[in-house]
Order: structure tokens, then C-alpha cells, then sequence
């Protein structure tokens, strides 16, 4: 998938430039209601711990003085946010203007009715989407209207300990010989960290795997294609790992905590994680700070390929502000909101000359670093569909049930097709 659109030819400091200065008053500018008044919309996402949230409103408030912004904050367990709004908004709740959606959710919340179509607004202020990171833009796209902006985007890395490895392997089959290797070397009990628990983090790891050996759960029609030699592959290359001595006896139930809490302590030669692990392996207290790089997941016999993240940004469509909440929405997913969001916030701009901004690389090393540009550039979309929740139980069931070693690969992979055709129609 081509992930960087004109990420070549785009004119980086210029196009920079010129989005900053859009981003000023015009004469469409909405500037409050009719009476002169404050209007006051609700941004909804889950916590921040970094104040980036806040520095972001109120720059948008100086800009837009009659635009009053409330945070409510949500919980950070993502699938407990996403059964509030859920409820929410199944009850026709105007209390929420805009919301940060996870690239999982646009599919099924556009065709439940709970989104404001975006194209026109778009089109209005001549937002050129082929600024933005492509696929980042296709999370929040459906049936060929775009329902959300693209806020920031993660994506699965590989990251080794550079006391112990010099060069990062290119192949599965690098890493695990390294991992042995290496494995007992510098307090490090394991060679490799997943998240292997049933949940959201294991399809993620799923379509890693299967993705790099050219399987996939979809096609690009959004029927069924799970059931192939690929998928079986990768499937198979996963399960060997789950079941060999490089990672936890307890793999199945590790999640991005655990992962974090081994890592930092020393015990793993390699982990697959999301780029906010790098800032905390280097925070104080960390066993391995100043001993971390990142790299693309090994690949297969198809290439790399990480799992896509990250969180996009709607309109509720029983907003009472809809003009108003799109201008909020226009400057947090612009230049001068993104900006913002990556100094303060550490996340990853979605919207592409960021990434050439001397401020937004000084911010973090990971922005500068081309491993981690690579390793964006191999992100592959979980599955696209109204159905995605569904799905994603399917996934967690069966691979949960192969690598606790319940059943093969293959019986995983066909239960899954037959099962995946009774919700996908």
C-alpha cells in the first residue's frame, strides 16, 4: 500500500507555509452565532496526560474568540469509550460536537447514522487530503465519503536493545535467530515481546503476521479472503514463535503494559510495540534508556507489514454546531493543530511536511528517524468494515484458541472463514 502521497514532490516548506497561513481568518470564518454570541462545543477523546489537548483548545480559542471548546474526557480503555458513544449517540445525544474516533470505529459509526459527512466542508476550504498520510485518510473514509479527518497515526515497530544487537534483522526468521542469540545476555530473560493476550492487541499482532506473508481477513471488495495459504502461513510463523522459548511462558496474557513493564526492565533482547513505548523505555527510571531503536517488523515472504493505528476525528451528526465544529475540527487535524499535538503530545502528524519541521523533529527522535518513516510506511489496515466489532471477537477467539495450542493453524484459519461469512455478507 502507498502510504506517503507526494511525499516526494510535495514542496515540503513551502506547502508548510502556505497551510499555516490557511489557517488564519477569511471571510467564510465562522466566528460564533448571529448575536455576536460565545458558542460552546464539546470535544470528546479519551484522557491526556500531556496538557497537549489543552494547549491545542486554546490556541484555537485565541483564533476564534467567539468559539468556546469543552474536554470531556473519556476513558482510556478504548472499548469502553466506544460502548458510551455507542449509547450516546443510539439515543440521538447532541452533548458531544466532535469526537476522536480509533481508525476502527468510522466504518460501523457511519452506517449507524452517528456521523456528519465531511466532503462538503472539505471541499469548501479545499482541504488537500493528498497532504495527509494515505492511509490515515482511508481509516476515516467509507463507501466513498470521508466521515473523519486523520489526527495522528501509529503503527507496529520492532524495537531492539543496541547493547546487544548491532544491525536489526530484516526477516522473522533474523529475529528469532538473534533473539537466541542474544537471549540471557544483559538481564535479557526473553528474545521477544508480543501482545498475545485476547484482545484488540491481538488481531493488531494478527495482521502483522498474516500481512507480511500476504494474507489477509478482507479484500478490497470487503468479502471474506481469510481462508489462504498466506493467512495460514503467517498464522504459522505466530504460533511457532507463541510456542517457542524466546517469549513468557504467559504470552497469552500480555498486553501493551506488560510489555512495557518487561522491556523496561531489561528482560527482552526485542518487542513489537507502538511508537509512545519509545518515549517511556526512555524515561528515568528505565533499565534501557539511551539502549533503544526501532525498525520495521520483520518481514516475510511478502515484506513488512504493521498493523495501522492511531485516532481520526468526526462531527457528531446531532451536533447543534456542525459549522462551528468543523472549523475546531479543520485546525486540530491542520498543520497548526498537528504541530502542537506532536511537540506536546508525542504523537505521530498524520499530515505529511510536519515531518520535515525543524521543531516537530527536534520534539522527538522518532520523527526524524527514518526506520520509524519506513516502518509507517508498511502499515496495513485492519479490516474495513460496519461489522469490524464482530470481526474482531472472531479473530481474538481463534487465534487465542491456536496459540494456546487448542487447535492448528489450519482448523484456525477455516473456522474463522466460516464464521467471518456469517457476519460479513
Amino acid at each position: 500500500m502507498k502510504i506517503w502521497r507526494k511525499m516526494l514532490t510535495v514542496g515540503l516548506s513551502a506547502s508548510l507555509t502556505f497551510a499555516l497561513a490557511a489557517c488564519g481568518s477569511g471571510p467564510d470564518e465562522v466566528k460564533g452565532d448571529d448575536n455576536g454570541k460565545k458558542i460552546t462545543l464539546t470535544y470528546a477523546r479519551g484522557k491526556d496526560q500531556t496538557g497537549a489537548t489543552t494547549k491545542l483548545i486554546k490556541a484555537f480559542e485565541k483564533e476564534h474568540p467567539n468559539i468556546r471548546v469543552k474536554f470531556k474526557e473519556m476513558p482510556s480503555d478504548t472499548g469502553v469509550s466506544h460502548d458510551q458513544y455507542v449509547t450516546m449517540f443510539s439515543g440521538g445525544s447532541g452533548e458531544i460536537d466532535i469526537f476522536d474516533l480509533d481508525v476502527i470505529w468510522p466504518a460501523e459509526f457511519a452506517q449507524a447514522g452517528y456521523l456528519e459527512p465531511l466532503d462538503r466542508y472539505i471541499q469548501r476550504d479545499r482541504i488537500e487530503l493528498d497532504n495527509y498520510v494515505e492511509g490515515a485518510v482511508d481509516a476515516g473514509n467509507y463507501n466513498g465519503q470521508q466521515w473523519a479527518m486523520p489526527k495522528f497515526m501509529d503503527a507496529g515497530l520492532l524495537y531492539y536493545r543496541t547493547d546487544l544487537v548491532k544491525k536489526a534483522p530484516k526477516t522473522w526468521d533474523e529475529m528469532m535467530e538473534q533473539a537466541k542469540e542474544q537471549k540471557g545476555k544483559n538481564g535479557a530473560k526473553y528474545g521477544y515481546l508480543f501482545q498475545g493476550k485476547q484482545y484488540e492487541g491481538l488481531v493488531c499482532n494478527f495482521v502483522e503476521f498474516i500481512g507480511s506473508y500476504g494474507g489477509q481477513v478482507l479484500d478490497e471488495q470487503g468479502k471474506v479472503a481469510i481462508n489462504s495459504p498466506e493467512t495460514v502461513k503467517g498464522l504459522k510463523k505466530m504460533t511457532e514463535l507463541a510456542g517457542s522459548d524466546l517469549v513468557p511462558g504467559n504470552v497469552t496474557a500480555i498486553t501493551e503494559i506488560e510489555t512495557d513493564a518487561i522491556y523496561g526492565e531489561g528482560q527482552a533482547v526485542f518487542d513489537r510495540q507502538w511508537p509512545y513505548h519509545y518515549t517511556k523505555m526512555n524515561e528515568e527510571g528505565s533499565k534501557v534508556k539511551g539502549k533503544v531503536a526501532v525498525a520495521p517488523l520483520p518481514a516475510g515472504d511478502k515484506g513488512s507489514a504493521a498493523a495501522l493505528g492511531g485516532w481520526v476525528s468526526g462531527i457528531n451528526k446531532n451536533s447543534k454546531h456542525k459549522k462551528e465544529a468543523w472549523e475546531f475540527i479543520k485546525f486540530m487535524t491542520g498543520p497548526e493543530g498537528q504541530k502542537i499535538s506532536a511537540i506536546d503530545g508525542g504523537l505521530a502528524p498524520t499530515y505529511i511536511p510536519l515531518f520535515e519541521d525543524d521543531e516537530v523533529k527536534k520534539a522527538s527522535p522518532l520523527f526524524k528517524d527514518k526506520n520509524y518513516v519506513e516502518g509507517l510506511k508498511s502499515a496495513v489496515s485492519r479490516p474495513v468494515s460496519p461489522e469490524y466489532p464482530k470481526i474482531s471477537d472472531i479473530i481474538q477467539v481463534e487465534v487465542s484458541k491456536t496459540l494456546a495450542g487448542k487447535q492448528t493453524p489450519e482448523a484456525a484459519v477455516k473456522s474463522m472463514e466460516k464464521k467471518l461469512q456469517e457476519v460479513v455478507k
